[in-house]
């Protein structure tokens, strides 16, 4: 017995070639596109109670670090919800905070954004803060976690129940967290118009 498993474990060297591994044992990982991570993605109302590891939640934040902003001027400044107390007062200002064990709170310093010239009452906070929260909201699928984008919210509210200065103004929640059992598109997600319904080519 001892002998046929040398033989084989020789053979299984010379098939592979001085060594390397033979040519049907090796896989080949793909990562998905951007374009199918973006069509996989979709938006996640049932978590478990798993806490988010600190690592996944950085690498959330440093996805929202690169993102690119109005002139790089980078007036976002986002707000981590995990405290079971913290996380009880975001349930009870927003039904859609789903009671997800993170919720990021993406505010914007209408001070700092950049500030159209043909229009002075047009920043670029809420344009910002939506691109932040895109690059957020796709590392966190890419991290197995499941999310949901929210505005239904009173800013003042959330922002007078943790104490958020007055220069920072709520843009949007991000809930994110580990998808619970039967967590699945919601119908509207498969609800997407044809490219021809929304362009025009002059």
């Amino acid at each position: 017995m001892k002998h046929s498993i040398t033989a084989l474990c020789v053979a299984s060297m010379l098939m592979a070639g001085c060594g390397e591994k033979a040519k049907e044992d090796i896989v080949e990982k793909t990562n998905p596109t951007f374009l199918q991570l973006a069509k996989d993605r979709f938006s996640v109302r049932y978590y478990t109670k798993t806490p988010v590891e600190q690592e996944k939640i950085d690498a959330i934040l440093e996805a929202a670090r690169v993102a690119p902003t109005a002139k790089n001027l980078q007036p976002f400044h986002i707000y981590i919800l995990q405290s079971k107390e913290a996380i009880a007062k975001i349930n009870e200002l927003s039904r859609c905070a789903y009671e997800a064990p993170v919720v990021f709170i993406v505010c914007y310093d209408k001070s700092k954004a950049w500030v159209s010239p043909f229009d002075p009452g047009d920043n670029s906070g809420i344009m910002d803060t939506s691109i932040v929260g895109t690059h957020m909201m796709l590392e966190a699928f890419e991290q197995g976690l499941g999310s949901c984008w929210v505005k239904f919210f009173d800013a003042r509210e959330v922002a007078a129940a943790f104490e958020i200065p007055e220069n920072h103004t709520p843009s949007f929640l991000l809930d994110v967290g580990y998808p619970a059992n039967g967590a699945a598109p919601a119908k509207p997600h498969f609800e997407k118009r044809e490219i021809k319904d929304f362009t025009t080519y002059k």
